[in-house]
């Protein structure tokens, strides 16, 4: 009895809110287009974000922590000889993948001249500032003797090069490790790609050789000027691959992955404004009918306009408040289509139920009535779920900031509705009163004026006027709409034939047999390529990486950060216990072996030993690049102790996916936790990866358990919590659905899906709920009788808005970008899905199952007694007359 109590009191407020509105149309209206307009002009302080690291990788992680305490022990200026594949920092760096179109070997003399030719040319590079032009020798990170640090790529190369020309045989390159004549061992494994190789590891042939120039970036004119060299660096593989068209090269720089991130942005600027102009042909065709007086073109262009002020408003409110824009946006004006379009097709539906010979006020209040209650709860729901997306308890940035542009932008969408497209809705109810045209606002003739008139032109002015219509027509006025009479003429019938239920029914179950299919085989998506767009040198050199250099993991840093007993032999063989499987590409593994033979045999004590460990270093050429790789401190009483130390790990993978490195990660993790030695493990990429899926479900999570939490504390606000049970369950079904075919089209869990299943959780709480509250609070009659008219009332604005939004969505699939491909797949399966629920799986359902329209009829009392006298009907073709008195 409450809740149908304050169901009626809201229905109450939103019909006085109408009433309200329509006596200050001309207020409503321009109020939301003066705050747009004002809070627009905040463009001027537009920015975009750089960062991509900000946005992807989880903000609060253990890798962030473990890079700061790697930072602080073995900073850059330590690591000079150990830059394998950015070990501790990205920083700034130009890479270049060099390969052949034929598959050639790259070790061979004349693909070896042509790779030193290319390293000559990128140390030749200039870069002009006001009095002095930088080279890569100005920039590069030093070595101890003042000289850039390359590649040992490069030395070996020039090794080979020179033993080819002094016709020695004796030089031979082995992979993973090989010997360059300083006695160094050189890891090769990211450098060398394609490999072939003989007996003893020996290089038979190389398909691809990477080359690798690190820059410093110590302060911000430093960082100016290694930007724009990263730039040069481009420029310069590209004109060099034009004149040796036989090789292909794949640059790659610190840049790269930001600059093609942005690049969706501007790819797809052209598309949207085609998705635009569609969505604004179709809205208006959706609005549109053959009676001029009564189809409304002018609202479906207006309810764009008012979806566009909401967003327009909130992309304003963001600026102000020092938010930046990035490529995730694109997503918040197709979330603001699916929920505004069916907000004002509604209105529009409700519209039309109203009586005509009402004055305007009246009408107006009347549709506040009827379609207010449904889109206030909805838009409630939406900013529920994303409001907790965009709470600190977001860990991915980009979620978080798309979930608080996306909540903004809702509020003033239903904030615009209710005053700016109610006047709108206000304005056309006057014309529509004073039977003037639709679109040209002029007064239409009766048709008797329009007899001596051309066709064409009484078919633009047709209209029918209430004197020509009967009470029984009346009715029907807006059955001349192509929509309303395809649902309520054929399809209303159809799909509540019972000889189509069987097929619907197996359509279901079909659809939860595929959507489980694919639900078994998700797959959480963490690789950064497939936020950008594909013609791009992240996806070529990406591409390029996998295939030639997946052999070897990326190199780990394995650092012990504990002073422990080096000369335990214990404690050493502990330590290479915990890198076993490992391909250790430092000196510490043969040193340490070094040592523990040497402790073995000797015996010595701490004090001599860890003394013998130092003046080893200093005084063994054998030993002297280990310096970086150990930190030592002098104590109280001339006491040499070990800090800290590392060596770096490569483990052998057969395919370098982010799945199997994650994996990695955890194992290593685990062990440094159960280990008698206090170690940590670092890479760049652990950043983006650690705790990625945790970060990237908890925002679906919160979403889905404020959803759940909502609908069951509406339940005791909406007239019956029988809507609840049944939108729960279909929310169910949809997500479910989309999460299993999403998989099947190969879109992994990934920030942009995850973002795309929390609107669908809303979109189809948008379509679903107002069909099932009609048919939940219908009595009397059957349940097929109430799944019609349940479909006649809401079917035409669920049909209306999925057109103009399957219209709009369209064009996003020709976007040349991964992120616009994976938005684009995840929303359409999202509409269709709850197109398929709405339009098939509720009314074929609802037929058969609960709550019974019969257990809903009223009982009277048999004392009460009610006598109803009969209307006499005549049969005009016969004499037959029916005059009685009927007791009920």
């Amino acid at each position: 009895m409450l809740r149908q109590v304050l169901h009626r009191g809201l229905r109450t407020c939103f019909s006085r809110l109408g009433h309200f509105i329509a006596s200050h149309p001309v207020f409503f209206a321009s109020a939301p287009v003066l705050i747009s307009i004002l809070l627009g002009a905040s463009f001027s302080r537009y920015q975009v974000e750089e960062s991509v690291e900000h946005l992807l990788a989880p903000q609060h992680s253990l890798a962030k922590i473990e890079r700061n305490l790697v930072n602080s022990l073995f900073p850059v200026n330590r690591s000079k000889h150990r830059l394998y594949s950015d070990l501790q920092t990205p920083g700034r760096y130009g890479r270049v993948i060099v390969t052949s179109f034929q598959k050639a070997n790259m070790l061979d003399q004349h693909h070896t001249d042509l790779i030193l030719k290319l390293h000559a040319a990128v140390t030749r590079i200039q870069v002009p500032r006001p009095g002095f032009n930088y080279t890569f020798a100005h920039i590069c990170i030093l070595n101890n003797d003042k000289t850039c640090i390359v590649d040992d790529i490069v030395h070996v190369l020039e090794e080979l090069k020179n033993a080819r020309a002094t016709n020695r045989t004796n030089f031979a390159i082995t992979y993973p490790i090989t010997h360059l004549k300083d006695g160094r061992a050189v890891y090769n494994g990211h450098q060398l790609g394609g490999v072939t190789v003989h007996s003893k590891d020996r290089v038979k042939s190389a398909e691809a050789v990477q080359l690798t120039y690190y820059l410093q970036s110590i302060n911000s004119l430093n960082d100016m000027v290694a930007e724009r060299w990263e730039s040069s660096f481009c420029d310069t593989v590209r004109l060099f691959q034009k004149s040796n068209s036989k090789v292909k090269m794949y640059p790659y720089t610190s840049s790269s992955l930001r600059e093609d991130f942005q690049k969706t942005s501007r790819v797809s600027e052209r598309y949207l404004v085609t998705s635009l102009i569609l969505v604004v042909t179709m809205a208006i065709l959706c609005c549109s009918m053959q009676d001029c007086v009564r189809s409304k073109p002018w609202l479906g262009l207006l309810g764009l306009v008012t979806i566009s002020l909401a967003t327009l408003t909130a992309a304003g409110i963001i600026n102000l408040t020092g938010g930046k824009y990035n490529s995730t946006f694109l997503g918040v004006p197709f979330v603001m289509l699916g929920h505004g379009l069916y907000g004002t097709f509604e209105m529009l539906s409700s519209w039309r139920k109203t009586r005509e010979d009402q004055h305007v006020k009246e009408r107006t209040a009347a549709v506040y009535a009827d379609s207010m209650l449904s889109f206030s709860l909805t838009t409630a729901m939406y900013l529920v779920t994303f409001g907790i997306g965009a709470s600190p308890f977001t860990n991915i940035e980009a979620a978080r900031i798309f979930c608080c542009n996306s909540c903004i932008a809702i509020f003033f969408n239903y904030l615009y509705v209710l005053s700016f497209y109610g006047s709108s809705l206000v304005f056309t109810g006057y014309i529509e009163n004073n039977y003037q045209h639709s679109i040209f606002c002029r007064k239409v003739p009766k048709p008797e004026a329009l007899q001596e008139k051309p066709a064409w032109y009484r078919f633009l002015l047709t209209a029918r006027f209430s004197e020509d219509t009967t009470e029984g027509e009346e009715a029907n006025t807006y059955e001349s709409h192509l929509l309303v009479c395809f649902l309520k003429r054929y399809y209303c019938d159809w799909i509540t034939n019972t000889y189509v239920k069987p097929f619907v029914v197996l359509f279901y179950l079909i659809y939860i047999s595929f959507a489980l299919m694919g639900y078994l085989q998700v797959s959480e998506g963490s690789d950064l390529s497939n936020i950008v767009a594909t013609a791009t040198q992240t996806i070529e050199y990406t591409t390029a990486q996998q295939k030639y250099f997946s052999n070897y993991s990326p190199v780990i840093g394995f650092y012990i950060y504990e002073s422990i007993e080096y000369w335990n032999t214990s404690v050493q063989e502990d330590v290479l216990e915990y890198t076993k499987g490992f391909v250790r590409i430092s000196w510490f593994e043969s040193y340490l072996n070094y040592l523990r033979k040497l402790n073995v045999s000797t015996g010595l004590p701490k004090k001599n030993f860890t003394d013998m460990l130092r003046n080893s270093f200093l005084k063994a050429p054998q030993f002297s690049h280990f310096q970086e790789d150990i930190i030592f401190s002098k104590k109280y009483n001339d006491e040499v102790d070990v800090v800290a130390s590392r060596m770096f790990l490569v483990a052998k993978t057969m395919e370098t996916n982010r799945e199997e490195l994650y994996d990695l990660l955890e194992t290593l993790r685990r062990l440094s936790v159960t280990s008698k030695v206090k170690f940590i493990v670092f890479n760049p990429s652990f950043v983006y990866m650690d705790r990625y899926a945790a970060s990237l479900g908890a925002p679906l999570h919160n979403s889905c358990i404020s959803a759940l939490f909502l609908l069951f504390f509406s339940a005791f606000l909406v007239a019956d919590s029988l809507i609840n049970v049944w939108l729960t369950l279909t929310v169910v079904s949809v997500e479910f659905g989309v999460i299993g075919f999403m998989t099947l089209w190969k879109v992994e869990l990934d920030c942009i899906s995850v973002l795309c299943l929390i609107y669908g959780i809303n979109y189809t709480i948008d379509n679903c709920a107002p069909l099932l509250s009609t048919f939940v609070l219908g009595k009397d009659f059957t349940r097929t009788k109430w799944v019609k008219n349940a479909l006649e009332v809401h079917g035409v604005a669920i049909l209306q808005s999925y057109l103009c939004y399957i219209v709009g969505l369209i064009p996003l699939a020709a976007v040349p970008s991964n992120l616009t491909c994976t938005l684009f797949r995840c929303l359409f399966l999202i509409a269709f899905v709850t197109f398929f629920h709405c339009f098939a799986i509720l009314p074929v359902i609802l037929t058969f199952l609960p709550p019974s329209k019969k257990k809903r009829k009223e009982k009277k009392n048999p004392e009460n007694r009610e006598e109803i006298e009969c209307v006499e009907m005549v049969d005009i073709d016969s004499t037959r007359v029916v005059d009685q008195i009927t007791t009920v």
